[in-house]
């Protein structure tokens, strides 16, 4: 299938942002391909918080910041919004944070969901790949 719009687990995105081997590689060809291949990748604003929160914890606030710009012009934000939290409480996945990210994902129009932890997204109605197997299928 060819996908556009893609959504993109914060587990992706810290592997790049953190150079946390042997995932970074897979993260960082996700990311350069997406301009070479015109897909759009996706996440969310909360995600985008949390990666922020855990690279300045590894590094500093000023690396964290600069390297959340350069995401910015490669990664859409998608708003995370009071009815997110309100679906995922009343869903009966077990997963809380995934399952917000889920419905940011499908109120969103995202085709897939690139993630590291698969196990929990198999769960949803969106196809769900490691950003490896995805590169593989390109």
């Amino acid at each position: 299938m060819d996908y556009k719009k893609i959504f993109v687990d914060s587990d992706v995105l810290l592997d790049v942002l953190l150079s946390r081997e042997p995932f970074n590689r897979y993260g960082q060809l996700l990311l350069q391909e997406s301009r070479d291949r015109n897909y759009e990748l996706c996440s969310s604003t909360l995600i985008f918080a949390n990666v922020f929160y855990m690279v300045a914890k590894k590094f500093n606030r000023s690396v964290a910041k600069e390297q959340l710009k350069t995401l910015c012009s490669i990664v859409d934000m998608l708003p995370f919004e009071s009815e997110n939290i309100l679906q995922a409480l009343n869903s009966i996945h077990i997963d809380f944070e995934d399952t917000i990210q889920f419905f940011i994902a499908k109120k969103h129009n995202c085709e897939l969901v690139i993630s590291r932890n698969i196990k929990h997204y198999k769960q949803f109605d969106l196809p769900v790949m490691t950003a490896e197997q995805f590169l593989q299928i390109l």
